[in-house]
């Protein structure tokens, strides 16, 4: 079957047809507001491929101005459903572009129209496949692989239509938009099929990957607190307590908030959520550089410091009990106060385990709440056969 340009057409509406289907029930299935905008790019981009058969049944208006505007309003597609990807907001300056389009309605019926809408048209496909390239340029931080594939093709893409526009002003060049003839509509075809396949393919895998690292990111969170759940904080833990030396030694606290069953008997399961989440809030603004905290469950806490000294150590303690039972008293009333209870151990080895490590922070933390709650107990195990612990109340 020879690569003719209704062959081609029929080509492209397949693929975006089946890419407008796929990324649909995609979005049906995730809710991203960007599949819904690519899903309905390329169905734009069918519908005006179909359009531009037409034309060969001499059906010119059908045929070639909306198939074209077809192709401008899935590029504008496509830019809107990469700037919700990126989360940026465009300017209302870019919808100025249907304007611009529907100027072209009053061209002359005449042969040179053909040149004038091949140079507007690519350059309005060029602009909007050039600015959705650019938003997917790195801010700070790394692109997935898919984000990196799309950003390339989109460039490319912007590219060759900036070419094809300048190709509408060389002397000479045929181009005959009613029976789609001349070289730059040929290829210009031939590089729809290829764009409409890779462009479809890099936003699927961009999307997929982003949906793929949400999921393994919730799976390491506490749903409540957003916090490091246990089993992350595992994970986690073992790279920081590779780094512990005399040089650098670290700490770890465990966190106990006394008297909450009366928060939830007194004011509900509601309220002590909310003080779970207020002392979340308060070790996130208070955690250093290079630490870890996480919710091992209940009203238990844990924070692993690194390079970590006893004032720091005592001065975060405090911190935290300080501001924990200034909001708590002000939230709740309660017959006894609701306060922090805190274990925390001081050490220059890696430990055996993080298990054993967890239960002599669990073990200072019984010490004080029996000393009378409210208080952090501090033992340092950077002194070898060191008995001695430190009360910070």
């Amino acid at each position: 079957m020879a690569l003719d340009p209704l062959t081609l057409l029929v080509i492209t509406v397949a693929l975006a047809a089946s890419a407008a289907l796929y990324l649909a029930i995609e979005w049906r299935s995730v809710r991203e507001s960007s599949l819904l905008f690519w899903s309905a790019g390329f169905a734009s981009i069918s519908v005006g491929c179909i359009l531009a058969v037409m034309r060969s049944s001499g059906l010119l208006v059908i045929g070639i101005w909306f198939a074209n505007g077809l192709l401008v309003v899935a590029h504008g597609l496509f830019l809107l459903g990469v700037a919700r990807f990126t989360e940026v907001r465009l300017s209302r300056a870019w919808y100025l572009i249907a304007v611009v389009w529907c100027a072209l309605l009053l061209l002359p019926a005449d042969p040179s129209w053909s040149k004038v809408m091949l140079l507007v048209n690519s350059l309005l496909v060029a602009l909007l496949s050039l600015r959705a390239s650019f938003l997917l340029r790195p801010h700070g931080q790394s692109l997935t692989v898919g984000a990196v594939q799309l950003r390339y093709v989109l460039l490319l893409h912007g590219l060759f239509y900036v070419v094809k526009a300048a190709t509408a002003v060389v002397p000479g060049t045929l181009i005959d938009l009613a029976s789609l003839r001349g070289q730059i509509i040929q290829i210009s075809l031939v590089e729809g099929v290829m764009a409409v396949m890779l462009i479809a393919l890099s936003m699927t895998g961009t999307e997929r990957h982003r949906r793929e690292r949400r999921i393994a990111r919730l799976a390491a969170r506490d749903p409540l607190t957003a916090l490091y759940n246990r089993r992350a904080f595992e994970v986690r833990a073992a790279r920081l307590l590779e780094d512990v030396c005399t040089a650098r030694p670290g700490a770890l606290l465990l966190i106990d908030i006394d008297n909450f069953k009366l928060v939830n008997d007194l004011h509900g399961h509601t309220a002590g959520d909310r003080l779970l989440i207020t002392l979340s809030e308060l070790i996130r603004a208070e955690l250093p550089q290079g630490s870890l905290a996480a919710r091992l469950g209940g009203d238990e806490f844990v924070i692993l410091l690194s390079d970590a000294s006893c004032e720091q150590v005592g001065a975060l303690g405090s911190m935290l009990r300080e501001q924990f039972h200034k909001i708590a008293a002000e939230t709740f009333v309660t017959p006894k106060p609701v306060t922090l209870s805190l274990g925390a151990s001081l050490f220059d080895q890696a430990p055996a385990t993080l298990a054993g490590l967890i239960e002599q922070g669990d073990a200072a933390l019984y010490e004080s709440k029996r000393a009378g709650r409210d208080r952090l107990r501090m033992v340092d195990l950077r002194v070898i056969n060191n008995e001695d612990a430190m009360q910070v109340g």
